[in-house]
């Protein structure tokens, strides 16, 4: 296992390119670092599995972790079957490229560390950070619920969804027509992976055909053994190249890739996270997804109000696993005591955040209002899932072993990201940004109003006070316009603060033939 020393002592990459650390720093970092990758080799065991988890979730409880790594060494698990994010290039270090793989080189290059490449099935991959195989999984990661209980998610770096291909005149015309063909409807799609489980919840009737490799999915649209296959909509263009007349229908989801990492090294998480927000202000990201993901203008989805929201998102996507356990505990949805320790918590993360960063805490007041907002958008959704009838299949997740460990690294990773929030950012950003990121099944309007109201007043405060942070840098300067520009696109209002439609992902540049519905 390899843990990067002191998370605390990264705010100098967030604040300037390594280019620019001083030599003495430098030393300095390398030898912390060194002491670091040294003790990891007597860290902890994973966390036991979760009883009742899904296959997905659940690691067998015989696993142990595998034995840790050598120091100066980063274990990395990543598919290898789905371009562009990660896939075989036999020309390729190591036989692997696509947009993680870069980035995942740059980072190991620039923290003078060796990658040590771990391949995974999609099926196996919860299993396998369960138990130890590798440090973090990248390569188009979705981010998802029952993984966020598992580990932690580093902030996005693409945004996608998920899309149908046909073949033109041959198969159906619209995702209407795919539910209207109920079980004569055949999708081949990648299995064990995001795109399954997003599948069977838009085509409940529709037959699934789960194809091990994910490579070998378009092959049986292009033999006519299905009549769709599910993709998305960055992959897709590739896939369509390959298949003269297809398209594309949708996208029906909206997802978020990320970098998974295990739930037990939280100093690797936040070392990453730090370096990703860096590489997103010095514009590196940018380029690769230009130029890797045929992405042009994309979301600057780790600068840090997309960042924020995201997290608010993945901490409220949780609900639901958390009304079903309290369903088989018989649970109260509403625990005054643990919610003041939350509010509690919240403020002493931020202030500790801000110690670490050498910037004044956001005002404990507006902490407060964030995390309560957040209280009460989680419980609507609670009493939502609740009402209804229990979900056949739900995965399991155990409510104290599970379930609010992953809520506590959540609340102290959105407490960091709150204090991140530069001044510069306006309020239609930020409210438009929630509207866009927030508009949930089971959230109010009332909550989500609230949680807006929130960040405007912290990010105001900011503004109003000059000696919050250190002088902007230019990076951070081109950060915080990223954030005003990027933060609600890819949702239309209708007015009423709820997106009518998720509209960012047709600009990724599907080929003419592809129609995106």
């Amino acid at each position: 296992m390899w843990v990067l020393g002191t998370a605390r002592g990264t705010a100098s990459d967030r604040r300037r390119e390594p280019s620019r650390v001083a030599p003495r720093r430098a030393r300095a970092s390398a030898l912390a670092l060194a002491v670091a990758l040294a003790a990891a080799a007597c860290a902890r065991p994973g966390a036991t599995p979760a009883p009742g988890a899904a296959p997905e979730a659940a690691a067998s409880a015989a696993a142990a972790p595998a034995p840790a790594a050598a120091p100066s060494v980063l274990r990395v698990g990543t598919s290898g079957d789905y371009a562009p994010f990660s896939h075989a290039d036999p020309d390729a270090p190591d036989g692997l490229a696509g947009f993680d793989v870069e980035l995942a080189r740059r980072f190991a290059a620039e923290r003078g560390v060796r990658i040590a490449w771990v391949r995974f099935r999609w099926p196996a991959l919860a299993d396998d950070l369960r138990a130890g195989r590798f440090d973090v999984a990248l390569g188009g990661v979705t981010v998802r619920p029952e993984r966020s209980a598992l580990g932690r998610f580093t902030r996005p770096l693409a945004e996608a969804g998920a899309v149908l291909l046909v073949r033109e005149g041959a198969g159906p015309a619209s995702l209407e027509a795919v539910d209207a063909l109920g079980p004569r409807a055949r999708l081949a799609v990648n299995a064990g992976g995001h795109l399954e489980r997003a599948a069977r919840a838009r085509f409940p009737k529709a037959q699934l055909v789960a194809v091990p490799d994910n490579a070998a999915v378009p092959g049986l649209l292009a033999r006519g053994a299905v009549d769709a296959c599910v993709s998305d909509a960055i992959e897709a263009p590739r896939w369509l190249a390959g298949l003269p007349g297809a398209r594309a229908l949708g996208p029906f989801t909206r997802d978020r890739k990320a970098w998974w990492v295990r739930a037990d090294l939280p100093a690797l998480a936040r070392e990453l996270d730090a370096w990703l927000a860096a590489r997103e202000a010095d514009g590196t990201l940018a380029r690769l997804r230009r130029a890797r993901l045929g992405v042009a203008g994309a979301p600057a989805s780790a600068a840090p109000l997309p960042a924020l929201l995201s997290a608010l998102r993945e901490r409220l996507e949780l609900m639901p696993l958390v009304a079903e356990a309290k369903r088989g505990t018989r649970a109260p949805v509403e625990d005054r005591a643990r919610e003041a320790r939350v509010l509690d918590d919240a403020v002493a993360a931020a202030r500790a955040a801000a110690r670490a960063r050498g910037v004044a805490a956001p005002p404990d007041a507006a902490v407060r209002a964030l995390f309560r907002a957040q209280i009460e958008a989680a419980k609507a959704v609670q009493a939502a899932v609740l009402a209804a009838p229990p979900v056949p299949g739900h995965p399991g997740l155990d409510l104290d072993a599970a379930l609010r460990p992953a809520l506590t690294r959540l609340g102290e990773r959105i407490a960091e990201l709150l204090v991140e929030l530069p001044g510069g950012l306006s309020e239609a950003a930020i409210r438009s940004g929630v509207d866009a990121e927030l508009a949930l099944p089971g959230v109010p309007d009332a909550p989500r109003r609230a949680l807006a109201d929130a960040l405007v007043q912290a990010a105001g405060a900011r503004r109003a006070r000059p000696g919050a942070a250190r002088q902007p840098s230019p990076s951070s300067r081109r950060m915080a316009a990223r954030c005003s520009s990027s933060a609600g696109a890819g949702a239309r209002s209708a007015g009423s603060g709820t997106p009518a439609s998720f509209t960012g992902l047709p600009a990724i540049g599907l080929p003419p033939a592809c129609t995106i519905m």
